[in-house]
């Protein structure tokens, strides 16, 4: 079989929602009949916020996500295959429909996410979302090795807090990275103000709250670390599907998220988490998750995003 035209098209709008750094949308596809290539566009980048290119690997894990369940509610099966060229860096996976199969209630709530999905950068509703649902997300992450660990809110805020306020500060004293984060953002001075410190829009004039505060704060989220075995692009591909994946079990539930990469970056700071967490493995981000709030609204990712598609697909 080949894709028809309304759905390579649909394939692309799927993927043009996936989240990533700014909306960069560092990924094109190419749809070879019943074959779709997911490919890392390397000209995409951001070298303070992201010097590595973890973020933008992460980003095109999100958007296999999409990709694997916009095939499936088309109704066909998907088999995927990472990295299948190993002189082919640039084409992290590709993904085939196998044969017909049904479209279940959970893949049509999971398609519908793919849409409703956007990064919620304000505070959530005062009550906290149960450690119990928070669990049931984790179970989201896939079979690879993955993991999604909660913060446990009683004991662990405190760290965090210290952990994240000392990287707002970096990053508020960063006259490059706060260079960088203008020209690809172009949010008023009103949204930084109520932007949290730990949803990753940390301008000059972003309040960092006092450890105490923040602490309090940070105890009210819910929250989860995404942690890989290792740390090579194989895992931050894992890592993006995962959280992509909680994200979208999260929407279908009537939640809201965003997700936290940058303090991250900073060595110390994924050194400390990693120590006063007693985490057991490479933190690749966080995701807050929790109830909206719907008198302050949210930031979205524009209107009708559709992935780059290669020329000659």
């Amino acid at each position: 079989m080949n894709f028809s035209t309304a759905e390579i098209g649909a394939l692309a709008r799927a993927v043009g929602h996936a989240p990533s750094v700014h909306n960069t949308q560092p990924w094109s596809i190419e749809p070879r009949g019943d074959l779709v290539d997911l490919y890392e566009r390397f000209e995409v980048s951001l070298p303070r916020h992201d010097p590595t290119g973890r973020d933008r690997v992460i980003s095109c894990g999100a958007a296999l996500v999409n990709l694997e369940t916009t095939v499936r509610a088309l109704g066909w099966g998907a088999e995927t295959t990472l990295f299948p060229q190993a002189d082919r860096p640039d084409l992290v996976a590709e993904v085939r429909a196998a044969g017909r199969a049904d479209k279940t209630d959970s893949i049509a709530a999971r398609y519908d996410a793919v849409f409703r999905r956007h990064s919620y950068r304000q505070p959530f509703r005062l009550s906290r979302l149960h450690a119990d649902r928070l669990r049931s997300l984790s179970q989201a992450v896939g079979e690879d090795g993955t993991q999604a660990r909660v913060i446990d809110h009683r004991n662990e805020s405190a760290d965090l807090a210290e952990l994240l306020g000392y990287a707002a500060r970096v990053l508020q004293d960063d006259a490059a990275y706060q260079r960088e984060l203008t020209a690809w953002t172009a949010l008023p001075e009103s949204a930084d103000r109520m932007s949290l410190p730990w949803a990753g829009l940390v301008r000059h004039g972003t309040r960092v709250p006092d450890e105490i505060t923040f602490t309090a704060r940070l105890a009210q989220e819910g929250l989860l670390v995404v942690l890989t075995p290792d740390d090579t692009r194989r895992d931050h591909l894992h890592a993006g599907a995962a959280m992509q994946r909680i994200w979208l079990e999260a929407v279908a539930g009537d939640l809201v998220a965003s997700v936290v990469t940058q303090p991250l970056h900073l060595p110390e700071v994924r050194a400390g988490l990693i120590e006063r967490l007693g985490l057991e493995g490479y933190p690749q981000l966080l995701i807050r998750v929790g109830y909206p709030t719907p008198a302050l609204g949210s930031t979205g990712q524009g209107s009708c995003p559709v992935a780059v598609i290669r020329p000659g697909a």
